[in-house]
């Protein structure tokens, strides 16, 4: 399961004086929810509010995963984090990525939700090609968090 891959990569971290971001709180993942719903009319994946209650966002060896935007924090953080939706947003620049939900993205892959079908995937960047298929949200997030580690 992904969190041992979180306590993996923490270990890493650690070995090189850094240091996992923050778990986001239950207030701060009901921010985001909401503001999900409202700027792109679909639900957060519960799973990925696991992963955020986990960690907040992560930037490891090329990956990263988005966490709650800095200004939906109830508190400053000292950390590095890709906010889902100022990320969303970006991406959401080019029309046919509208049909998706960003959860991360590495060097030469987007991770996301297809917003139509329900499925988890992993899309070729820059050109949007499907790479791989999930069936679901915690799956995909173990299989990007193993690509990092080998």
């Amino acid at each position: 399961m992904w969190k041992n891959l979180i306590l993996e990569i923490e270990k890493i971290e650690k070995s090189f004086n850094g240091k996992l971001n923050t778990p986001a709180t239950d207030i701060e993942v009901q921010r985001l929810r909401e503001r999900v719903k409202e700027n792109f009319n679909v639900d957060l994946p519960s799973e990925y509010e696991e992963f955020l209650n986990t960690v907040n966002g992560l930037d490891f060896d090329g990956l990263v995963l988005y966490g709650v935007d800095p200004s939906l924090l109830e508190t400053k953080r000292d950390e590095q984090i890709c906010g889902f939706i100022e990320t969303n947003e970006i991406w959401y620049e080019n029309e046919f990525q509208k049909e998706y939900l960003f959860l991360g993205d590495s060097n030469i892959a987007w991770f996301c939700k297809n917003l139509s079908d329900g499925t988890y995937l992993e899309l070729d960047k820059p050109s949007g090609t499907v790479m791989k298929t999930y069936n679901d949200c915690n799956t995909m997030l173990e299989e990007a968090l193993k690509v990092t580690l080998l």
